[in-house]
């Protein structure tokens, strides 16, 4: 079934099609967000290149400003060091051409960060459930907030805290465990739908001055 879908999403996804997205995006970036493990990474490389838009990850644009690990930064410097560097970095990547920007998980949770985003980029929250989360991040173990004896706690600790802020976003997916260039077909969906209600938002706006 998902091969099914996956060939359907192919057809449907015209170039035209992406190319109007491009268009319509202005000098705008599309931001991902959502916890780790929700794919921000791995889906964003694939939807940028699926509308040939540049991939940013901003973990490693950080680590090349600062010349170290997200690890060590939180081990030498810690948590509240690391999210003002984090902000100044995102703002600095905002205000750049459009293109496909990967956050960290905690970038959103700044309101300094979540109105540049709304200034310069379209925030779509890669949305997983727990157990989703769970299996992709014990794949890998440089995650500081999850350097714990419950890491599973801690996770769901993070739910709770961040989801209430993260609906704030212009989009949401869900991020399923399903092949990735499925959830990148659902963000181009989505994308194409959001900008084409703002498309015919701002064509009324225009009728009604006239």
């Amino acid at each position: 079934m998902d091969d099914l879908r996956l060939a359907e999403r192919k057809k449907e996804l015209k170039p035209e099609r992406l190319a109007w997205i491009r268009e319509a995006l202005a000098a705008r970036s599309i931001v991902l967000i959502g916890l780790m493990g929700a794919g921000k990474t791995a889906v964003g490389r694939r939807l940028a290149n699926r509308l040939e838009l540049p991939f940013t990850d901003a973990d490693s644009e950080i680590e090349a400003a600062a010349g170290q690990t997200v690890s060590e930064i939180f081990a030498e410097h810690g948590e509240p060091y690391f999210r003002q560097g984090e902000s100044r970095v995102i703002a600095r990547l905002l205000q750049g051409p459009s293109q496909v920007l990967a956050t960290g998980g905690g970038a959103y949770m700044d309101a300094l960060t979540r109105a540049n985003i709304k200034a310069h980029g379209i925030s779509i929250w890669l949305k997983a459930e727990l157990p989703v989360l769970l299996h992709r991040v014990r794949r890998r173990d440089n995650r500081p907030l999850l350097a714990s004896d419950d890491p599973d706690k801690v996770m769901r600790e993070l739910m709770e805290k961040r989801y209430p802020i993260y609906a704030e976003a212009d989009i949401t997916v869900e991020s399923r465990d399903v092949a990735h260039d499925l959830i990148v077909g659902d963000v181009v969906e989505a994308l194409a739908r959001w900008l084409d209600k703002e498309a015919r938002a701002a064509a009324a706006k225009s009728r009604g001055k006239v």
